[in-house]
C-alpha cells in the first residue's frame, strides 16, 4: 500500500509520515505543488496541516484542489487539509471564536470510517486559529468539541475524511487507531 503525505507547511507533517511508516505503509512526503499525474499510482493521500490561514491564503495550499477534484482514491485532510477540503467543496471557514492550541475534549458522533472502535469521548491535540463554520453539502460532521462544532467530517459519497485536530501527535488519544482506520478504508476501497 502506498499513501503519500502532501506537505502544506505544517509543523507536524513529518509525524504523519512517521506514523504511516511505523504502520508499514509505503509513504513519502511530497510538496503540494506536485503535479497530480505524479500521484496517480498512490492508493491514498493525506493532506497535511499547514501554516497558512486557509481562509486568507488558499493559494499557499498549492495543488490540493486538483488532488480533490482528480483523485478517486481516499483522501484524509488534517487541520489545514480539512479546512481546505471543506472550503473547496462549498463549506465556509472563519476565525475560531475560541482558537484551540492545546488539548481539546472531542465528542465523536459518528463511528464510521476514521472513528471505528474509538470511544465517544477522547482528548485530542489541536493547533488552529481558523475553523470550519459551515460544512460543505454532502459531508457529515462526525465529531465536535465544546469550542468547535466541526472537529471532523466525512463525505457521504466519496472516501474523503477530515479532522481539525492532529491525530499524528502523541497527545491525541487513539491517534494511531485513526490512521489504522484510514488504512482499512484504503484497503476496502481497493478491494
Amino acid at each position: 500500500m502506498k499513501i503519500y503525505v502532501v506537505d502544506n507547511g505544517g509543523q507536524w507533517t513529518h509525524r504523519e509520515w512517521r506514523v504511516l511508516r511505523d504502520l508499514e505503509v509505503e509513504t513519502k512526503i511530497v510538496p503540494n505543488t506536485t503535479p497530480f499525474d505524479e500521484l496517480r499510482d498512490v492508493d491514498a493521500l493525506i493532506l497535511s496541516g499547514g501554516s497558512p490561514s486557509v481562509a486568507l491564503e488558499a493559494d499557499a495550499m498549492g495543488n490540493n484542489g486538483i488532488y480533490l477534484d482528480e483523485a478517486e482514491f481516499p483522501i484524509f485532510g488534517i487541520c489545514a487539509g480539512m479546512q481546505f477540503l471543506s472550503e473547496h467543496f462549498g463549506g465556509q471557514l472563519g476565525p475560531a471564536d475560541e482558537p484551540e492550541f492545546s488539548s481539546v475534549e472531542l465528542h465523536i458522533d459518528d463511528h464510521e470510517g476514521l472513528f471505528r472502535n474509538i470511544p465517544d469521548d477522547i482528548t485530542v491535540w489541536a493547533s488552529h486559529n481558523d475553523e470550519v463554520k459551515v460544512p460543505p453539502k454532502g459531508f457529515k460532521v462526525t465529531a465536535s468539541s465544546p469550542s468547535c462544532k466541526v472537529e471532523a467530517v466525512r463525505c457521504l459519497d466519496r472516501p474523503i475524511y477530515g479532522v481539525q485536530f492532529h491525530p499524528e501527535v502523541e497527545h491525541t488519544q487513539y491517534g494511531e487507531e485513526m490512521f489504522r482506520n484510514f488504512i482499512e478504508i484504503v484497503k476496502e476501497f481497493w478491494q
